[in-house]
Parts: structure tokens; sequence; C-alpha cells
């Protein structure tokens, strides 16, 4: 559901039990979010304000998030006036989604000084107001300053509350009186939308899943009637802590959605603010993923079409190749008959084929020259595709190993599964000629510190290799090429196996032995997490290849991630996670 008046009413609810606590830091890590630290009983919290328009909300948060080095301006102003300041109150007005929070404290001369933060969350006229106590507008993170607004938001102005424009549902006291205000109630998706835009705080996405949760099957007065109650008991909990959220996954089992049940959780009174944070923590995390994974993979994509077509362009080449002994046996048909062909421009010549019993074979000319100069021109065009073929050859083969090495590049993007993995491939392809027509240079600058692991031995490079235990025997899985090749080629022992997929982009594997000989039931179960982690996951039969690392070599100038190896063994499974 989305952050509507009712789970603003909770969150705000659950904080009240904070007041008091006085307020020691303030931090704004971006445009769109303000964190303000604070004290109480001994422990310290974290409230996290966000004015996205689609991601709006407020509440307690235990994720950190980087803070720019210079603090802008509204960070400073509400440090100067909050800071030292405590907590008085946290109020909502009904259903709408404006939070106040009321602060007190002392000034220089100890006189008592109040002031006010108002965080309107609507969308896109999302907004945090910093309020002194006349309710004058100190400063506020948006300014709006327009012909065309129903209200001035600027310093030195009375704030003046957003206009009301939809029914208070807290007025209702009757299904009477619930159901007269609505238009349109012949399907639950038209009972929704009706509920939506003529009650305050009540979204769309609620009404449907409180539908689903009652399961009702049609719009009757009788249906009508449990959704009106279940509403009205959802707003009489959030006073007495008697709420919790269900998280609603779509048909990939993914966390979608969230919905408000009636549940007591008197024992864990900060229920909702944690769930919301962890919730929408994981959103961001995802849509911050699939941002940077799409910018990365648009320049690979970019890259891969491009040798695609090189590679259709040298295919058309080696085809015309095809025809070069052609050309050769004409000219020398011709110019083993010269004696006994007129010097006359002709257009065809037909002669024996001594090379195939004689028969007789038709050979095209160009009747702007003579079969002499004719038998010239063919002998000029076949050692022109001889060479073609010398060098065309040799390009075919060096893109497609191009191809290969841009397809593995592919298949780390889609199964990275963090930011980090993302940015570690990127440094990957900047580091490669392939790719320095196509960088990005602004993905390049978010490219933060990756930690390094405890397990590398070499302290300049990132490695942070999956990890399995099988047994106890401990396997070691590469996120991406250059991780694959240090693992492999740096981190192994040369006794250690070493697993790929046979002939299928996939991670590289190590199985650490320690001078110890594995079983073939642990060799097959370490092959099922090794098909897991290539391109053949949701295959039912893999080719898995093992051998010791002292088999597997790298080209000299070979790509990241590409070795060659002997004396393998390959086991056939089907994957397996875990």
């Amino acid at each position: 559901m989305a952050f509507d008046g009712i789970v603003t009413r909770a969150i705000a609810s659950e904080l009240q039990q904070l007041s008091g606590a006085r307020i020691d830091k303030i931090f704004q890590p971006n445009k769109n979010n303000i964190i303000l630290g604070f004290y109480l009983d001994g422990v310290n919290y974290a409230l996290n304000i966000c004015i996205d328009p689609i991601n709006y909300r407020i509440h307690l948060t235990t994720h950190p998030k980087k803070n720019p080095q210079v603090a802008p301006n509204f960070c400073m102003v509400l440090r100067k006036h909050l800071i030292g300041l405590h907590i008085k109150n946290i109020i909502t007005d009904n259903l709408e989604r404006i939070v106040t929070i009321e602060f007190e404290g002392f000034d220089d001369i100890d006189d008592i000084i109040t002031k006010k933060l108002v965080i309107e969350l609507m969308g896109k006229h999302c907004n945090i107001i910093l309020l002194d106590e006349q309710n004058i507008i100190i400063d506020s993170i948006r300014h709006i300053n327009s012909e065309n607004s129903l209200r001035t938001i600027v310093p030195h102005t009375k704030y003046k509350y957003p206009p009301v424009t939809k029914y208070n549902f807290l007025e209702c006291v009757s299904l009477e009186d619930f159901t007269v205000k609505l238009d349109n109630i012949e399907t639950f998706e038209k009972l929704a939308e009706s509920i939506s835009n003529s009650y305050n705080g009540i979204s769309k996405s609620f009404i449907i899943n409180a539908s689903k949760k009652l399961e009702l099957t049609d719009t009757s007065k009788n249906s009508i009637n449990k959704l009106y109650l279940y509403i009205k008991k959802i707003i009489n909990n959030t006073d007495s802590f008697e709420l919790n959220f269900e998280t609603i996954y779509n048909k990939n089992n993914i966390a979608c959605d969230y919905f408000l049940i009636p549940e007591n959780n008197i024992n864990n009174q900060l229920i909702l603010n944690f769930f919301i944070d962890d919730f929408y923590y994981k959103k961001e995390t995802d849509e911050e993923l699939k941002t940077y994974r799409n910018s990365v993979l648009k320049l690979i994509l970019s890259t891969l079409k491009k040798y695609q077509t090189r590679l259709m362009n040298i295919n058309d080449k080696l085809e015309n190749c095809e025809n070069m002994d052609k050309y050769k046996l004409y000219g020398e048909l011709i110019t083993a008959n010269l004696y006994r062909i007129k010097e006359e421009n002709i257009s065809s010549i037909e002669l024996e084929n001594y090379y195939d019993k004689n028969k007789i074979i038709s050979i095209p000319l160009d009747s702007k020259y003579t079969p002499s100069v004719n038998a010239k021109r063919y002998f000029k065009k076949y050692n022109k595709l001889k060479n073609a073929l010398e060098i065309v050859t040799i390009q075919k083969r060096e893109t497609e190993d191009e191809l290969d090495y841009i397809e593995s590049i592919v298949y780390e993007l889609e199964t990275a599964s963090s930011v980090e993995e993302v940015l570690s491939i990127f440094e990957e392809i900047s580091e490669n000629v392939i790719f320095k027509d196509k960088v990005n240079i602004n993905i390049q600058k978010k490219n933060p510190k990756v930690k390094k692991s405890t397990l590398t031995k070499n302290k300049n490079v990132s490695f942070n290799p999956i990890k399995y235990t099988i047994e106890g025997y401990t396997l070691l899985i590469g996120r991406n090429n250059k991780e694959n090749d240090y693992l492999t080629l740096k981190y192994a022992q040369k006794t250690d196996l070493w697993f790929h997929t046979k002939d299928i982009h996939g991670s590289h594997a190590i199985l650490l032995v320690n001078n110890q000989t594995p079983s073939n039931d642990i060799l097959i179960k370490c092959a099922e997490i090794v098909a897991y982690h290539s391109k053949a996951r949701n295959s039912s039969n893999v080719p898995v290849d093992v051998c010791q690392v002292k088999y597997v070599k790298k080209p000299k100038g070979s790509k990241p991630g590409m070795v060659i190896y002997t004396n393998n063994q390959t086991f056939n499974v089907q994957p397996k996670g875990k």
C-alpha cells in the first residue's frame, strides 16, 4: 500500500513514545532526505524524513546513509535552530499525510523557546518546513512562490495549512455516512478508486488489499460494511500499538508492497517504524541496483551490437572468399587455352575443365577486355581473396573472442546482486580497450571503495567471493571476471580443485582441499552449486568440468576470466543453490 494517511498516523503514534528525546545530530544525505539524530534514556535513534515524490515517508532508521562533506543550507538552518532542543510532541491531523514535530528548549538566557518542523508527505508536493513559535516560516527544503500555487512557502511568511479537498473519514459515524459520499461501487476496482478519491488518507491499494484480506466477493451492502468496519478498526488500533505490517509478494516471490493488519504488538512498540525502514531500504537498494545495472548494461549492449555487426561483415567476406578457387580455375583454364582463343572481346567462353574429366565449363568474361587480360584479372582477384582469407580468419577468431568476453560480462550483470558488484564490473570494463568509447565517466566517479575480504592475500585486490561449506570443505565462487582470475590464478593452491561449466558462461569455483581427497559425492555437490552460478542455472542437465588448479592456464593477452585447462573430469548435474 502507499504511505497514506493511515500509515502516517500509525507511524506517528509509535513515535509519540519518544517524546522528550534531545536532538543532537542533523544530516542531509541528499536533496530528499533529512536525518534527525536524538538521544533518549541511553539509546540513540535516527529519524529518517524522506520527501522523494515516490518513496516519501517518515520513520526511525537503522540504515546509515553517506553524508556530503559540506552540509546543504537547509541542514545548517536546522542545526542552528533545533540541536539541543527536546521533542515535545509528534502529531498528525486526522488522516492527513502531514506530521508536525514540536520542539522545546531554552535559549542563551534560559528563556523557553519552541519550534515546529512540519513534514508534508504529498507526492510531488512533499516538503519539510521549519516554523517558529508564531508559525512563521524560518526556512523550508523547497520554496514555493508561484502565482499558480494555492499558497506560498518562503521564509518570513505565515505558514498556511494545505487546502483540504476530500472528506474526513473520522467524521463518519455510520455506514450510511460512509457510502453516501461514494459515487461508484460497481466493482472492487471502482470502489477502491471512489473511496480513495472521496476520503483523505485512504489509498486505493489499501482498499484492494483489505478486500482480499476480508475475502470479499462482491460490492454488496454487507461487503462494504465489512470493509468500513475493518478501516475503522485499523484506524482505532493506530493509537494502541495493535497493528502490524504484512508483506505482499509478486509472482516472482519478490516483496512489492505491504499492508496494515490488526495485531497486538505491545511487546515491540516500534515494530511499524522498523518494518517500514527495512521495506523501503530494500526497495531503494533494488531500484539503485537496477539503475546502475541498466546504465552499465546499455553501454555493454551497444558494444555487443557493434561486434555482432562486425562478425556479420566478416562472415560476408568469408563467404566471398569461398569463390576464390573458382577464380583461380578460370584464370588457369583461360591461360592454358590462349593459343587457340581469338584475341577479341567476348562476354563468355566455353572451355574443357581438365580438373573434372574435361567437362565443358562456361567462363564469364568482361567484354571490355581481351581473354588474356580477363585471365590476369581472375588471378588478381584470387590472390586478393586469398590474402583477405588469412586476415579475415584472424579477425573472425578475435571478434568471436571479444563477443564471448562481452557475453560473459552480460551474464555477470544479470547475476549481480548489489551495486558494489555492478561497480566492480564497470571497473573491469573501464580497463578494457573495447569499451573505451562507451564508458560513462559519471558512473565511474560514484564507484566506492570495496572492502577487502580477510581471505585476500594481496591487499591491493578487492576480493569477496561467495563462500559455501560442504562437509567441512570450503568452496569459493568468483563474482566477476577479475575476481575469477584472482581466485584461480593467485589465491588457490596448485592442488586445490577448479570447477567451471563446460562451454557455458559462469563463475570460476575453487574447492580448498587442504591436501585431502574429497569424495565423489562432494565433487558432485560442488558441481551442482557451480552449475547454479552459471548461465545454465535453469537447465536440468549441465556439464561441469573439474581439474586441479595446476592444470589451469591463462593464455598471454587473454581477457579477464578466460583460461584453458586440461586433465579434467566432467560431471553432468542439475543446478542447486545450496
